[in-house]
């Protein structure tokens, strides 16, 4: 028996039959719509139970459960941050706690930092933690405060524990000054926040030298605000390298807290370094006419200007008119403006002030308040609050200033009807007024010219009498009449 192969013989005429798809054309030519059902089927097998050799069931686990996984994990680190940076600050502020991951992320999203521990700078924890800061108060992390005391000092810009040994304050107390770090330590930690934070442009600090504030001054160029504690002149010498400053603070004595000084030569060496400065405050600075003059005539950008319990000696009042572009000047807390201005010829107006403001101020003679008046002259906004002694004789100085256009006042209680109308009838540009909390202007004394010249202000707020205006708010309540409608015999 024999065979014998045939070649396949194939007919033209009728047309070829298409071959089904097999399934690994469709693995290869087709892969995206199977890969999530393949993931599903893995995951299923891979969490199953399974009977061990004891015949007892377990779960084995060998990746974690599809809803388990980290899907932000797919995200790069720029993606991620962008996203966290829209988040509101409330939102914010707990991503940390979600992994280490969120944790590095959200230190890259700080910006503002308060320091309350100086081993947080020292062990380079604050570096790695927060490595894109801008803005650092450094000021309670510098001072070294007793746990186990319950005495609590608050101040303006410091929050402190206090020896319970000091019984009192004293004339010479000085509990800040006594818990300083030491300087060295102090200007070691800058030189590290300085070399790490280069892009720096607010800093808080007290108790810094010299060298200390020029590596801040070499290594963050883009600085623009700067607060010092406890400042002298020597320690200015440090600031004069920075040549984008804008905006400064210098405390130089606190009564109780600390003594340090501030006098013409350490002005005069910051008016030739600081040449951009545009907002400078002295606080518990000491000086005269020539360190004004010396600002006044350098720092030719500058536009605010505040002085905080001002120790200048007299005459200094004057050397306000170098300052040609000052459009705001402040007082706050100073116990004197200036006793002895010197003649009138010396006090030329500053042309371009248009606001003054008077704070917590003592008035003690009217020669120092009409100086201070007649050199601003020219201001278009009057804002006088808690501020003692000014009365109707001292207040009429300010009828010199007939551009004013907003005139406040609060808590001036030595300030009559009368003394407020002579001022009044002079503003022909007045448009803003506001009075609060001043006893002794009453509304039965109001002329009728005064209440013309009332319903023709753009903004009026009437308040002097906070007594009145509260027993006007009580009628028809039936409080305040000795308690008969609420204590009836029954």
């Amino acid at each position: 028996m024999s065979f014998s192969a045939e070649e396949p013989t194939t007919d033209t005429n009728q047309p070829l039959k298409k071959r089904s798809p097999s399934w690994s054309d469709l693995w290869l030519k087709n892969t995206k719509p199977l890969k999530h059902v393949i993931f599903a089927m893995q995951l299923q097998s891979l969490s199953s139970p399974t009977p061990n050799k004891e015949s007892k069931t377990k779960t084995q686990t060998l990746i974690p459960k599809f809803s388990k996984i980290d899907r932000t994990l797919l995200l790069s680190d720029e993606l991620l941050l962008k996203i966290l940076s829209k988040l509101t600050d409330s939102h914010r502020n707990h991503n940390f706690l979600v992994c280490k991951r969120w944790l590095n992320l959200q230190g890259r999203l700080v910006r503002s930092l308060k320091v309350l521990d100086w081993e947080f700078i020292e062990s380079g924890r604050l570096i790695a933690r927060f490595p894109n800061l801008t803005n650092v108060d450094l000021i309670n992390g510098c001072i070294v405060t007793p746990h186990n005391s319950s005495i609590w000092l608050n101040h303006r810009f410091l929050s402190m524990n206090i020896n319970f040994e000091i019984s009192g304050f004293v004339p010479n107390w000085r509990i800040c000054e006594e818990n300083l770090l030491p300087v060295e330590v102090v200007d070691r930690g800058l030189q590290a926040l300085a070399s790490a934070c280069p892009n720096l442009r607010k800093l808080i600090v007290i108790g810094a030298s010299e060298l200390g504030l020029l590596s801040v001054a070499e290594e963050c160029l883009t600085l623009q605000e700067l607060e010092l504690h406890k400042c002298n002149d020597n320690v200015l010498r440090g600031i004069a390298a920075c040549d984008n400053l804008q905006i400064l603070k210098l405390v130089g004595n606190v009564d109780g807290l600390y003594r340090s000084l501030v006098s013409d030569i350490g002005l005069t060496i910051l008016a030739q370094g600081c040449k951009r400065l545009v907002k400078l405050e002295l606080s518990g600075c000491e000086g005269s006419f020539d360190g004004i003059k010396a600002i006044g005539q350098c720092c030719q950008m500058l536009e605010e200007f505040t002085l905080c319990d001002h120790r200048m000696d007299d005459g200094w009042l004057a050397a306000l008119s170098y300052c040609e572009n000052l459009k705001t000047l402040r007082f706050l807390s100073c116990m004197k403006i200036d006793p002895n201005p010197g003649p009138d010829e010396y006090l030329v107006s500053c042309p371009a002030l248009e606001k003054l403001h008077l704070q917590k101020c003592q008035f003690r003679d009217k020669k120092s308040v009409r100086a201070l008046f007649k050199v601003c002259e020219a201001v278009r906004e009057i804002v006088v609050k808690d501020c003692w002694g000014l009365d109707n004789d001292m207040f009429s100085s300010a009828s010199i200033c007939r551009r004013v256009k907003l005139l406040s006042l609060e808590g001036c209680s030595l300030l009559t009807t009368q003394g407020l109308e002579s001022i009044l009838l002079t503003s022909n540009e007045l448009q803003h007024l506001r009075v609060q909390s001043c006893k002794h202007i009453k509304d039965c004394e109001v002329s009728v010219t005064l209440s013309t010249l009332f319903s023709s202000l753009k903004e009026f707020k009437w308040r002097p009498d906070t007594k009145s205006l509260l027993v006007s708010s009580l009628v028809g309540t039936g409080m305040g009449k000795k308690g008969g409608k609420f204590f009836k015999k029954s």
